[in-house]
């Protein structure tokens, strides 16, 4: 898989943060970023898709059921932060 580079702009507290969470966890910075974004369901198009045809498939659901389904499992995720 290609990796893409990104720069970003902390506080000095929150870099910190980040950089004890990372030590703590036995990964690096990169990696509680990349599992923060897969919580809140941030994904490209096509791994969105892809997911929703494999749980489409599991589920026996239309395209259009699949979707709604999925829109509720995002809205009932982001209510809770």
């Amino acid at each position: 898989m290609i990796m893409s580079r990104l720069t970003i702009t902390l506080s000095e507290s929150r870099y910190r943060a980040l950089k004890e969470a990372s030590a703590q966890r036995d990964k690096t910075i990169g990696q509680l970023i990349d599992e923060s974004l897969d919580f809140y369901g941030i994904k490209s198009r096509e791994d969105a898709r892809e997911l929703v045809k494999r749980a489409r498939a599991r589920a026996g659901l239309s395209e259009s059921d699949a979707l709604v389904v999925a829109q509720a499992a995002v809205k009932s995720v982001r209510r809770k932060t």
